[in-house]
């Protein structure tokens, strides 16, 4: 139903900058809330960042004022800016996007779902 795609995970040094995109592609009609997870080995999946159609955002603490979502909704396409990237930040990097059944009319039949791409590696050397 909803595919998505992430890309530009990387090796960075500490202090430096990444930008992760992710991208969706199939019924993107339903789609409303986007955002970033990640997962460090041994560690339980965080939600880093996320962004609500109407452009509020909510963001993790350990990441708040180092790192910045974006969203165009017309191409259903949502990215993170990551600046002053510390080795804590290494993980596994996962698009999301969920459907909602109030999104548009044609929504109001789907079974409300939460879609994750492939993810991303992010590693920060010290």
């Amino acid at each position: 139903q909803v595919q998505l795609k992430e890309s530009g995970g990387g090796l960075v040094q500490t202090g430096g900058s990444l930008r992760l995109s992710c991208g969706a592609s199939g019924d993107t009609t339903c789609i409303s809330t986007m955002g970033w997870h990640r997962q460090a080995p041994g560690k339980e999946r965080e939600l880093i960042a996320a962004m609500l159609p109407d452009g509020r955002t909510n963001y993790a603490e350990s990441v708040e004022g180092r790192f910045t979502i974006s969203r165009d909704n017309v191409k259903h396409s949502v990215h993170l800016q990551m600046n002053s990237l510390k080795p804590e930040d290494t993980a596994a990097y996962y698009c999301a996007a969920d459907v909602k059944i109030d999104v548009h009319p044609m929504c109001a039949h789907i079974y409300e779902n939460d879609f994750w791409g492939q993810g991303t590696q992010v590693t920060v050397s010290s």
